[in-house]
């Protein structure tokens, strides 16, 4: 099993750190009664390819997710938060969004991270997925954690790391290391 120093990891937020697919779901069923879908039924990261819902609804809950993800309700991911609060004991965060907007996920951060831990981060809101590898090996990382198997292809290509945080639209046929939860991130960055 690799060992990772804190200072060479970064994280995707949507999918890694916050749960951006049941957060769509509770609002699905909420605020537009579809009840018929689960986080397995999204076998695509394209929502609208593998979800029989109205496309306008789909980027409706989008929007406010990337918009408002407080008021939208968006939840860290299980164990989330304690194991990045122990990470940011060693080294500072680095997060690496596809986001457009870097104000509204840094006040989400700030709301769910301990005043001393959200003071150590970094985070670089990009707007598009297919930048990330730069903006990653600017940074100095060598280990990235991402749900979006094409974004964890071109890191590989790069010569990063990627940990593709396991997700019903990434588990079609790949080779690349994987993570299942916060505990298997935290378990390959203990000394």
């Amino acid at each position: 099993m690799i060992k990772i120093n804190p200072v060479h990891i970064g994280f995707d937020i949507d999918g890694v750190v916050a749960d951006t697919g049941g957060a769509f779901i509770r609002i699905a069923l909420e605020e537009y009664g579809i009840n018929s879908i689960s986080l397995e039924d999204i076998t695509s990261f394209e929502v609208v390819d593998c979800l029989d819902m109205d496309r306008e609804i789909i980027e409706e809950i989008f929007s406010r997710l990337l918009d408002d993800p407080l008021n939208a309700g968006l939840k860290p991911m299980q164990n989330a938060i304690p194991v990045l609060h122990g990470l940011a004991e060693k080294a500072p965060l680095t997060f690496v969004t596809a986001r457009p907007h870097e104000e509204p996920i840094a006040r989400w951060l700030k709301h769910f991270l301990a005043p001393a831990t959200y003071d150590k981060i970094r985070l670089v809101a990009m707007g598009v997925h297919d930048k990330k590898t730069s903006y990653i090996k600017d940074l100095g990382l060598k280990y990235f954690v991402d749900d979006r198997l094409q974004t964890c292809q071109k890191l590989a290509e790069a010569g990063i790391t990627p940990l593709v945080y396991n997700q019903p639209w990434n588990n079609n046929s790949h080779n690349l290391p994987t993570v299942n939860n916060w505990q298997d991130i935290q378990a390959l960055c203990s000394d």
